[in-house]
């Protein structure tokens, strides 16, 4: 009976998918803890990022709130501004004209949308009743 022996050729694409996998999450695994570390340079102890488009007097701004384990930090505009400067550098591709909550232990940032609950019926299209 034939059996499938590997040999060091048929080995290589799977071992280099391997090593390109572990490069990823490496260099992945770099960029959360360099950003972490620098949002707890920014803010001691910030865990969490909020950030939301708002208008004030006719204006563009940003409403943006650092949380620690214990809640919302005290923070001042500057380090608002470096907050959310660094986010918006590390996450170029993201759509910055909705609320986003990055979390600095897991690296995600995420849309941050206001959800509630079907029962409630508060969607106004009747295609989403359905």
């Amino acid at each position: 009976m034939n059996t499938h022996q590997p040999t060091e050729r048929s080995r290589r694409p799977r071992a280099a998918q391997f090593i390109k996998g572990v490069q990823r999450a490496r260099a992945r695994t770099t960029f959360v803890r360099v950003v972490a570390r620098q949002l707890d340079h920014i803010a001691p102890g910030t865990i969490r990022v909020h950030t939301t488009p708002t208008t004030h007097h006719g204006r563009e701004t940003r409403a943006v709130v650092l949380y620690a384990a214990a809640g919302a930090l005290p923070t001042t505009a500057e380090q608002r501004r470096a907050a959310y400067g660094l986010l918006s550098r590390a996450f170029p591709e993201a759509d910055w004209n909705r609320a986003r909550t990055y979390d600095a232990a897991t690296g995600v940032l995420a849309a941050d949308e206001p959800t509630a609950p079907a029962e409630l019926g508060l969607d106004t299209a009747p295609e989403a009743r359905q």
